[in-house]
C-alpha cells in the first residue's frame, strides 16, 4: 500500500517545487498563540480548513454581495463571490509556482467581516460605530477573537500572520507582504467587476452594448473571456518577480469598467431602490441602538466580553455578523 504523505512530506516538496519567491509554509512566521503542528496538513492547509469550518464562512451565503433583495437564483452572494476570488487566486497562484494553498486560505478568509447588506450596510455600521467601520478589519477581527477558540484567551482561530496579512490588506492602502496575499488583492478586484457586469446583464440593467467598446476590444465580449484576458496577464506580468502586477493596458481598461459600473450598476437606484436603501439603513440604526440600550440581549459570547471590548464594539460584531435575512427578521421582530 502506497505511504500517505505528512506534512513534512508537503513540506519538502514545496521547497522544491515552488518559486523561490513563494512563501513556504515551513517559514511561516507563526501564530498569536504558538500550537502543535498537524501531522498532514501545512500550516496554510490548516487555515484554509480553520476558514472553511466556521461560522463566519457559512453566513457569507445569505450576506449581499451587490443586489438587495434580488429577484432571481442565480445572482451572486457574498459566499459566491468569496469562492470566485479564491478559483482566480488558486489559478494565479499555480501558474506562478506559488503558494496555492495560502492563496486559498487568504481568499475564503478575505470577506467574513462583511456586514449584511452589503456595503451599504458597512456604510450605515462605519456611521454609527465610533470607531468607523472597515470589512477588512472586521475579517481580521473574526479570525482573531469572534471565531472559534485556538488562540490567545481561548478565542480565535489562531491563524498563520500569512493569511492574517493577507485578510486584512486585500482592500486599502497596505500591500500584503506575501505575493500570495497581493493575488488575493487582485484576484478579488478582478471577481467582483466582472462577476456584477454578469448580474448587472441578468438583471437587465445594462446590455451588452452600454459596455465600453474599448474595454470589449481589450479584455473580451463575454464574461469567460475577460476572466482568462485578466488572469493570463497577470500570470504573465508577474512572472519571476517580487510583485503581482497587471499590465498597463489591462489595469486601464479594468479601471474604466469599474468606474462604468459604479455610474451605471452601484449607484443605480433600479439596483438598489431608495425603499430597499431607507430599510436597510432603519434596519441597522434600530438594531445598533436597541443593544446598546439593552446589552443583556446580546448572545453570552459578547457579553463575556463586553469589560475587555467595550459595549459599543460587541454590538458592532453583533450586527456585522448577522446574514441579510436574520438582521431583517429580527427587526421585524423587534418592531412589531
Amino acid at each position: 500500500m502506497d505511504a500517505v504523505i505528512c506534512r513534512e512530506g508537503l513540506e519538502e516538496r514545496e521547497k522544491v517545487t515552488l518559486s523561490p519567491h513563494a512563501a513556504k509554509s515551513c517559514e511561516t512566521k507563526g501564530r498569536l498563540c504558538p500550537e502543535e503542528k498537524c501531522s498532514i496538513r501545512t500550516d496554510y492547509q490548516r487555515d484554509r480548513d480553520r476558514i472553511i469550518h466556521s461560522k463566519a464562512f457559512r453566513r457569507l451565503m445569505h450576506k449581499t454581495q451587490v443586489f438587495l433583495s434580488p429577484e432571481g437564483d442565480h445572482f451572486r452572494t457574498r459566499l459566491t463571490h468569496t469562492i470566485e476570488v479564491s478559483q482566480i487566486a488558486r489559478t494565479i497562484a499555480r501558474g506562478l509556482f506559488l503558494n496555492e494553498d495560502l492563496a486559498e486560505a487568504v481568499a475564503l478568509g478575505h470577506d467574513l467581516g462583511h456586514t449584511p447588506f452589503g456595503h451599504n450596510g458597512e456604510e450605515v455600521l462605519d456611521r454609527l460605530y465610533e470607531g468607523g467601520f472597515e470589512h477588512n478589519l472586521q475579517s481580521l477581527r473574526v479570525v482573531d477573537v469572534l471565531e472559534g477558540d485556538k488562540g490567545l484567551n481561548g478565542r480565535g482561530l489562531n491563524l498563520t500572520f500569512e493569511v492574517r496579512d493577507g485578510i486584512v490588506c486585500h482592500t486599502g492602502s497596505r500591500i500584503p507582504q506575501t505575493l500570495e496575499g497581493q493575488i488575493v488583492r487582485i484576484s478579488d478586484r478582478i471577481a467582483y467587476i466582472n462577476h456584477d457586469i454578469d448580474d448587472a446583464l441578468r438583471s437587465g440593467i445594462i446590455s451588452e452594448s452600454d459596455l465600453p467598446e474599448d474595454c470589449m476590444q481589450m479584455l473580451g465580449r463575454d464574461h469567460r473571456s475577460r476572466i482568462n484576458t485578466l488572469v493570463t496577464d497577470v500570470m504573465s506580468s508577474s512572472q519571476g518577480k517580487g510583485a503581482i502586477s497587471m499590465s498597463a493596458e489591462c489595469a486601464e481598461s479594468m479601471d474604466k469598467l469599474r468606474s462604468f459600473m459604479f455610474k451605471e450598476v452601484y449607484h443605480n437606484p433600479k439596483v438598489k431602490k431608495y425603499e430597499d436603501l431607507d430599510k436597510v439603513e432603519k434596519t441597522i440604526e434600530y438594531l445598533y441602538g436597541f443593544y446598546v440600550s439593552n446589552p443583556s440581549c446580546l448572545p453570552e459570547e459578547l457579553l463575556a466580553m463586553r469589560e475587555e471590548f467595550g459595549l459599543n464594539e460587541m454590538v458592532k460584531d453583533y450586527i456585522a455578523g448577522m446574514t441579510d435575512r436574520f438582521a431583517a427578521g429580527l427587526y421585524d421582530e423587534l418592531t412589531q
